[in-house]
């Protein structure tokens, strides 16, 4: 079935994972071998860039940015719906390549394929509100306004979880605004880069769009470093763990660049005793074992109210009962395999780390092992009764991992939903109004997404997406995230005979 899927794509067992959105380049570094981990078999090869190479592609950027700015926005526009009918079109198979690269379920790569498509939508719309404001002149005979400009080539460091989703949320965006674009992919998932840089190929050279305005550089850690301390890139777009996130911002702010950084996530539920409990276990199973708990919006932690623990808990437990694991391609099976056997470990290292620290378990883990479960890499989601200031619990692992835990009154729910150092998603199940609104108040959730009577996960692109802290601060996708990808320039003009000073200077010659 790969195979074929791969030859839709035109993508041979040895493939350059270097191109400037017309040429694929020999690609003369290591080799990436992509592994699935739904059976541990080898996807492809891809040829990582060297050093030269990344100049070249850089190089070729920059002169297409020339050309690509000077085209009006509605039709770049139309390049990117253009993009949507073409993804519509690939949506089956590369889906289903998502899956089989990332390991998440059929349907939950169906459903990213189908997050490209709305983002493309999104900023087909877009390209026709790339809108500044007026103001009012304080000297007479004057206007003043602001307007936009594209900023010049975003490189974008996407994470494995969503292989094709963050890219087209940052892409499409930065294409409508006049920018070019340079990906460095997981090298846990080259393979899916290399299917949407083909896809985006083909239209781009249906409409004679200038090379270099999709490039693509696959490679490991010292290329994702090349992009963050190239003073030729001023927008650096990061998706990854909070270390990532850190070395790429140190390193685009010691060249005063910009950097949009959507890094880990540490995402409660808080169950509220006047919560909708069938509703809310709901919410919060698909959120803690949805992509085998390898989102970043993942809910980690469910805050239960002490009225509504014993029972909540119990339903819980049940559910969890009947998961079903197993190769995700299997549109039966709720939970696929983890990433690789790097992210079992520390799966069993937070495992050991809760037992160590006092928890107990109330669905234990473990690896699965057996017929179907050959590659080592499929886990039991588990839940583990805790306390909120436990270290394990602090951090972020990414892994069907649920920590739950009591609470007494609303005020110390939100205190320990916003006592970690992460905040990107958090939510609340309640009927009670005046519960949801103090949630959503001041003095309420600390992150960038809160949500009432829904999950962590899930989030719409018409929205910004983003968190607080050590999550990074970026936004992207909706809303006016668009601004990220453009620099704004404040005009004045001058229509009358003379010309007076700003605040009532004379200056008489």
């Amino acid at each position: 079935m790969v195979e074929d899927i791969l030859k839709v794509f035109g993508i041979t067992a040895t493939q350059s994972g270097v191109s400037t959105g017309k040429h694929w380049l020999p690609a003369g570094g290591a080799d990436i071998v992509s592994v699935s981990p739904v059976n541990n078999k080898t996807i492809a090869t891809i040829k990582s860039a060297t050093r030269e190479d990344y100049d070249a592609v850089v190089a070729t950027a920059q002169e297409a940015f020339k050309e690509w700015r000077l085209w009006p926005a509605p039709r770049r526009g139309e390049i990117v719906r253009q993009l949507g009918e073409a993804l519509r079109k690939h949506k089956k198979d590369l889906g289903r390549l998502v899956s089989w690269e990332m390991g998440k379920s059929l349907q939950e790569g169906f459903g990213e394929v189908q997050e490209m498509i709305d983002i493309c939508d999104f900023a087909v719309g877009l390209s026709r509100q790339l809108h500044g404001l007026t103001m009012h002149s304080e000297r007479p005979g004057h206007r003043m306004y602001e307007q936009w400009h594209p900023l010049g080539i975003t490189g974008i460091i996407s994470a494995f979880n969503f292989p094709v989703a963050v890219w087209s949320w940052n892409s499409m965006l930065a294409w409508v605004c006049g920018n070019v674009c340079i990906w460095k992919p997981s090298e846990k998932t080259p393979v899916t880069a290399v299917a949407c840089q083909r896809i985006v190929e083909e239209v781009f050279a249906a409409n004679g769009v200038p090379e270099g305005v999709c490039c693509l550089v696959t490679g490991a850690r010292d290329t994702g470093e090349w992009l963050s301390h190239d003073t030729r890139i001023p927008l650096v777009s990061a998706t990854g763990s909070t270390r990532m996130g850190k070395a790429v911002g140190a390193a685009v702010g010691a060249r005063l660049g910009r950097s949009l950084l959507e890094l880990g996530g540490n995402n409660a539920i808080i169950i509220s005793q006047d919560a909708d409990l069938d509703m809310s276990i709901i919410g919060a199973v698909f959120g803690a074992v949805g992509t085998a708990g390898q989102r970043c919006t993942s809910t980690r932690r469910l805050i239960i109210h002490e009225s509504v623990y014993d029972s909540f808990t119990s339903k819980l437990v049940k559910a969890y009962g009947q998961l079903r694991i197993g190769n995700p391609l299997d549109e039966n099976n709720h939970v696929g395999p983890l990433i690789d056997k790097d992210a079992v470990k520390a799966y069993l290292h937070s495992i050991e780390q809760v037992k160590q620290q006092g928890g107990a378990f109330l669905v234990e883990g473990g690896v699965l092992e057996g017929p179907g479960f050959e590659s080592g890499c499929y886990v039991k989601p588990c839940i583990a009764a805790v306390e909120n200031v436990y270290d394990i619990v602090q951090h972020e692992t990414f892994a069907p991992i649920l920590y739950v835990m009591k609470y007494q009154t609303l005020t110390e729910a939100i205190a320990m939903q916003n006592d970690v150092p992460q905040g990107l998603s958090s939510a609340i199940m309640t009927l009670n109004l005046r519960e949801a609104e103090q949630f959503l108040s001041h003095a309420g959730s600390d992150c960038g997404i809160a949500n009432v009577n829904i999950g962590t996960s899930g989030a719409e692109i018409g929205g910004a997406f983003g968190g607080e802290k050590e999550t990074g601060g970026g936004r992207e996708s909706g809303s006016d995230a668009w601004k990220a990808y453009m620099r704004r320039q404040t005009n004045t003009i001058n229509y009358s005979t003379k010309l007076p000073l700003a605040q009532g200077i004379k200056f008489d010659l």
